[in-house]
């Protein structure tokens, strides 16, 4: 749960992103201040890198830790699938 804040910030919305904030506050049983917040926090935390890695440094420890056995895998791939969904 959110905590209350002492500061107070306040901005415009277009028409359709207020439309679509409520509604996804509706969806959550959630206050429009609170799915808000939330998606402040979320931006912020994104901005300054924090607990939002980017998608390949999540498994970066797999890259390259398999063997296809085929070594031009990478610079052919596109040989490759053509020839294995004529194979089906």
């Amino acid at each position: 749960m959110a905590r209350q804040s002492d500061t107070q910030v306040t901005f415009r919305l277009s028409g359709d992103l207020s439309r679509r904030i409520d509604r996804l506050a509706r969806r959550a049983g959630r206050r429009r201040s609170d799915v808000l917040r939330e998606a402040a926090e979320a931006y912020v935390d994104l901005a300054e890198g924090e607990g939002h890695d980017r998608p390949a440094d999540r498994v970066r420890d797999l890259i390259g830790s398999l063997n296809s056995g085929v070594p031009d895998l990478a610079a052919r791939h596109s040989e490759y699938l053509k020839h294995t969904r004529r194979g089906r």
